[in-house]
């Protein structure tokens, strides 16, 4: 997976590139209309051919791939031009979301449950990624865009960015991952409430103080060049390390305290084993960075 700077066959919406060791750069690609999620980005099913198969979503291929390539460490998300996205395309998706195949209620509200199902992928293949991913947001962050960077492991900001739950506003309930994961990101049911009944902005500074994201930078060039430094420092520690703690982190999210312990002791039985830990605890004694150690590929 390679880029000069613009989407790549397979890709339409996407553009990929490596901008270090280990660390993959995923970039929304459609600035000219504002990086909105269209019909490509999506699974959706293809009514030009008046049958319900589903096309391949850009974003699950992606993320399939990534999940599977051992040169990659590292996730960053960003997105091109003057915002990160308007979320979805709504001129292009209209016709799938408004028009579902059926003949009877039952039929129609089966495909659209498949319909719904295949959005929610596209942005659960995220979290089910093994390696870390950073989303570095600037500009607007509406609609998809959240249900988007709630599924992410770390959130960057720039100053002038803002995030809108729209979806009340089009009428009708967050449908692929904001109403879940944004009240156990953001700590405070309350205000993830507010957000979602009411449609309005959280601009920068409420995101950092509320925890939607961790950092803000003043413009995109620094939020790039930290989400960037971030991820050199996350890709030069044990894969082994990283990915098993990101893969406890989201099992501990789910479960209570002893479910994710016991989880964690049956991880580590084996993972233990690895020789990263004795290459990890020799530099450490010898008050060397993990980024000098050539740890394996996973």
């Amino acid at each position: 997976m390679s880029s000069s700077g613009g989407p790549i066959s397979p890709f339409t919406t996407l553009a990929i590139s490596h901008p270090a060791e280990s660390v993959t750069h995923v970039e929304l690609h459609r600035p000219e209309k504002r990086n909105a999620m269209n019909k490509a980005f999506w699974s959706l099913p293809d009514n030009d051919r008046n049958l319900w198969v589903f096309s391949p979503s850009e974003m699950v291929d992606c993320f399939n791939e990534i999940a599977g390539d051992p040169d990659c460490r590292v996730v960053v998300v960003s997105g091109a031009g003057k915002l990160f996205t308007a979320g979805i395309d709504l001129m292009d998706m209209a016709s799938d979301v408004l028009q579902p195949e059926g003949d009877d209620t039952a039929r129609i509200s089966w495909n659209i449950r498949k319909t719904i199902a295949k959005y929610q992928e596209t942005f659960s293949v995220i979290e089910r990624c093994p390696k870390p991913v950073v989303v570095a947001v600037h500009g607007a962050c509406i609609g998809g865009g959240v249900d988007l960077i709630t599924a992410c492991d770390i959130r960057l900001c720039t100053q002038d960015a803002w995030f809108q739950v729209k979806e009340v506003d089009i009428g009708l309930a967050a449908d692929v991952g904001t109403l879940q994961r944004l009240p156990k990101v953001i700590g405070s049911r309350s205000l993830a409430n507010e957000l979602a009944l009411t449609a309005r902005k959280m601009y920068a500074d409420e995101a950092k103080s509320s925890g939607l994201v961790s950092r803000v930078f003043a413009d995109k060039e620094a939020m790039m060049a930290g989400a960037l430094e971030m991820a050199g420092e996350i890709a030069g520690r044990s894969p082994v390390a990283v990915q098993g703690t990101k893969i406890n982190l989201i099992y501990a999210r789910d479960h209570s305290v002893a479910e994710g312990l016991d989880y964690m002791a049956t991880w580590n039985m084996s993972m233990l084993q690895t020789q990263d830990v004795m290459k990890s605890a020799q530099a450490s004694m010898e008050k060397k960075s993990p980024k000098t150690i050539a740890f394996s590929k996973l």
